[in-house]
């Protein structure tokens, strides 16, 4: 099963957008900060992190930065509201930006090629 951790500082998007994301053979942790996240990633960490850009407090980048600096091979989707250019590509080879507003469609595309690469490299 492939665990999403999911930070959203909107709790409306966080419901919609965490729900959207649970499906078959996938479960979402929602929370509201990167602060949150690293807690919660600490003990065992996630598969995949989905996370606003824009959070109160540790942004989203800075939370994304930092697990990669534990682990550059870490699934990493960044979602922003404006283009973040070449740079989080550069930070880890499975970051991906999610331009907002996007496509449940876009999203669930992003998902489950992660889960097949998670489940290729799983072997």
């Amino acid at each position: 099963c492939m665990r999403i951790l999911y930070v959203e500082d909107n709790p409306e998007l966080r419901e919609t957008i965490g729900m959207l994301m649970e499906g078959e053979g996938r479960t979402v942790t929602p929370c509201a900060s990167a602060e949150e996240a690293l807690a919660l990633d600490a003990g065992d960490p996630f598969d995949v992190l989905v996370t606003d850009v824009s959070l109160p407090g540790l942004s989203g980048t800075d939370l994304a930065r930092q697990l990669l600096a534990d682990d550059p091979q870490r699934w990493v989707v960044l979602c922003s509201g404006y283009e973040l250019g070449s740079q989080p590509t550069q930070w880890g080879p499975n970051v991906r930006v999610l331009l907002k507003p996007f496509e449940l469609e876009e999203l669930e595309q992003l998902l489950t090629s992660i889960h097949t690469a998670l489940a290729a490299a799983a072997g």
